[in-house]
């Protein structure tokens, strides 16, 4: 009985008690469980399946976001998943924007809210990857995508960073425009483009040298 193999904890995943080894997932406690797997789905199917759960572990009122497929069953533990909506609204084809001097305006024009950040932080505290997610929306509304795009790298698409946002924005899309348009366009220099974006909407004053 002393078996680590046999060791087991009680947790209730989704209003379900269930046992499980503690070295297991909470997506491997439900199989364990014998709750069947959905095949052609998610990291089944070979992508992220944005397993998002409320987690909340025995003895703390604290409830997180967390990522079912990174999380160990743990004795006492209560788990819900989130279910919630894809945002649809950001609708956009690269070849639709003329070139890279253009790219600026068509983000705001794409992503209008990105300029609404409150710079709350909760999109960053959400990460399960660690990403400065604050700082890639801040990068990329200012037209420095090749360096937004860097910072989402790892983003794996499961939207957690948007449960988090006031604003609703959603700033894995965000990321993901960066990095296309990076690829996309080789954009000219990122300083650059936010100069000349400055000087079309009248915040950056030119004066001419009048020197003969």
């Amino acid at each position: 009985m002393n078996n680590e193999s046999q060791q087991v904890v009680n947790a209730v995943i989704d209003g379900k008690a269930i046992q499980a080894p503690p070295s297991l997932s909470v997506i491997q406690a439900l199989w364990h469980a014998g709750y069947p797997r959905v095949k052609g789905v998610g990291c089944l199917e070979g992508v992220c399946g944005s397993c998002r759960v409320l987690v909340r572990r025995k003895d703390e009122s604290a409830v997180n976001i967390e990522l079912g497929c990174q999380t160990l069953v743990e004795e006492g533990m209560q788990v819900m998943f989130l279910v919630f909506p894809n945002p649809t609204h950001h609708h956009y084809r690269l070849s639709h924007i003329q070139n890279s001097w253009d790219l600026h305006a068509q983000f705001h024009r794409i992503f209008p809210e990105a300029a609404n950040c409150r710079h709350c932080g909760g999109c960053t505290r959400g990460c399960p990857k660690g990403i400065d997610v604050e700082k890639g929306v801040e990068l990329a509304s200012a037209g420095r995508f090749k360096e937004a795009g860097e910072l989402f790298v790892e983003c794996i698409m499961c939207n957690i960073c948007m449960t988090g946002c006031a604003e609703e924005i959603a700033p894995n899309h965000v990321g993901l425009f960066a990095r296309r348009v990076t690829a996309y366009f080789h954009s000219r220099p990122s300083n650059l483009i936010h100069r000349l974006e400055q000087i079309r909407k009248g915040e950056l004053r030119i004066e001419e040298d009048k020197d003969e």
